[in-house]
């Protein structure tokens, strides 16, 4: 029987004053930077390298193991976002479109978030658990095909979460504040708690696994930016952040080693399992089997093979020839649900980080895929995520390489078809997660102007879809049967 939480948190002050060994192991002078090359996405741990260094260089930062179960826009992170100019007064008269501010899956993906948070605050620590486990060998999933055991194991570890995020935020604030203090390990170790009464309990220990993950990729996030390189200067504090962020991963990876074999029968186990390798190196065919049972056990799932695809990058676990194979065999083992959707859906991340990546795409593969996935899954959030990655996603990255421009041109032409022939309604956040590149570690204060941000940008790229007939001083009006053109 699992303890209630005011037991869990009352082993607290049982424990012993000293730092977990699994922590000071990752305080040791060994280089926390020293990883190899490593892909994005929420993927796993790495344990010398966490992902995030390699996609800072990249401009791209991918991780956290939640990122993909958040309310309406998946993770925030601290980026500094502007007010939205007078692009919705400028359209208002000539361009008329309904906004979609929420849709079923986002209500029903935060319901089920709420849930676990609501049973682990209520000390209903064996419901839940049993919850998990009923919905994981159910495979139930919401709408959107995220898998239901996924968000309640979010939701039963997000106050732990937060309190660390928190903490930092609050730390960063206050010179000279290090990183030490115990508030930022007590939720962890709560759990850790719970975990060694129930050691016998996959699930249990998987959702331990996944808060240090999750826990890791804030650590990682609140690194301070390393100075310029210079004669025999080190960055203290951001070495300090990455060495606990590894000692993170690494715990994760000791706990989830003996879980293993009971991958097979578990998508939760698979997925937990997968979320290691975003910060942590290991064999390309190694991450590519995870994947392909994992997809294998979930394949309405697109994220899995989305993670794939950065997985395969070389600047992570895979090389080029390794992400084109993978994404045949995806396509492949998909066709029943996806057609070819499941070339695109490996690529789909991939060509936007990677010019490489993008030059050597099977372009009318590609294609063929994004129409494939429009048969499969025709709703308008579909749509407006296709349409926005399109218009905005694949503008990124430009004029490093012109072969891989001209591909993304000709993919991002496919916004025009896409907004004219199947736009109905307009998701502000999904736009606005388009146009930070699908960053998840992107931090948003304030979701409100996020959103308007991304209405400001859906707006513009819709206009620029339509200036003939703007130009000419028509109005267009979107409805459920599509647009009308009226004069002006």
């Amino acid at each position: 029987m699992l303890k209630s939480r005011d037991q869990m948190w009352t082993r607290l002050s049982q424990l012993t004053k000293d730092l977990p060994s699994w922590l000071t192991a990752g305080q040791s002078d060994r280089s926390a930077t020293a990883t190899p090359a490593r892909p994005n996405e929420a993927k796993g741990p790495s344990t010398k390298q966490c992902a995030q260094d390699q996609a800072r260089q990249q401009g791209v930062s991918r991780g956290r193991a939640h990122v993909l179960f958040q309310k309406a826009g998946e993770t925030f992170t601290a980026a500094a976002i502007t007010e939205p100019d007078d692009t919705k007064t400028r359209f208002a008269d000539s361009l008329q479109i309904p906004i979609c501010d929420s849709c079923p899956d986002t209500e029903s993906r935060q319901a089920l978030q709420d849930k676990g948070q609501f049973l682990a605050r209520q000390d209903r620590w064996p419901e839940l658990i049993q919850q998990i486990r009923q919905a994981d060998q159910s495979l139930h999933c919401t709408p959107g095909g995220l898998p239901e055991a996924d968000l309640l194991a979010y939701g039963a570890r997000a106050d732990v979460i937060n309190a660390v995020e928190h903490a930092l935020e609050d730390r960063s604030s206050k010179p000279g504040a290090a990183g030490e203090d115990r508030v930022l390990i007590e939720g962890v170790m709560a759990l850790e708690a719970l975990r060694r009464e129930h050691a016998q309990d996959p699930h249990l220990t998987a959702l331990v696994a996944l808060a240090h993950i999750d826990i890791a990729w804030i650590w990682r996030a609140a690194s301070p930016q390393p100075p310029l390189p210079q004669a025999g200067l080190r960055d203290e504090p951001a070495d300090a952040h990455l060495r606990r962020a590894c000692a993170h991963f690494e715990r994760a990876a000791a706990l989830l080693a003996p879980l293993k074999a009971r991958c097979r029968d578990s998508a939760f186990l698979s997925a937990a399992q997968c979320a290691l390798y975003a910060g942590q190196s290991a064999d390309t065919l190694q991450v590519a089997d995870a994947y392909g049972i994992l997809i294998d056990q979930n394949p309405n799932n697109p994220r899995h093979m989305r993670a794939l695809g950065t997985q395969m990058l070389p600047r992570a676990n895979g090389s080029y020839a390794a992400l084109e194979l993978e994404a045949r065999r995806c396509a492949a083992r998909t066709q029943q649900h996806w057609g070819a959707g499941g070339y695109t859906w490996v690529y789909f991340d991939a060509i936007a980080l990677d010019d490489q990546a993008c030059a050597r795409v099977d372009y009318q593969f590609f294609m063929d895929g994004l129409q494939d996935i429009l048969c499969t899954d025709p709703s308008q959030e579909m749509i407006n995520l296709l349409a926005a990655y399109c218009a905005l996603t694949l503008r990124h990255n430009q004029g490093h390489d012109p072969q891989a421009d001209a591909t993304r041109a000709k993919i991002s032409q496919a916004a025009r078809w896409l907004v004219r022939s199947h736009l109905r309604e307009l998701h502000p956040l999904i736009w606005a997660h388009a146009s930070e590149g699908f960053d998840n570690n992107a931090r948003i204060t304030s979701l409100r102007r996020f959103a308007a941000r991304g209405q400001a940008e859906a707006l513009r790229c819709i206009a620029e879809i339509f200036r003939e007939e703007l130009d000419s001083g028509h109005k267009i009006a979107f409805s459920p049967e599509g647009f009308d053109l009226t004069p002006a």
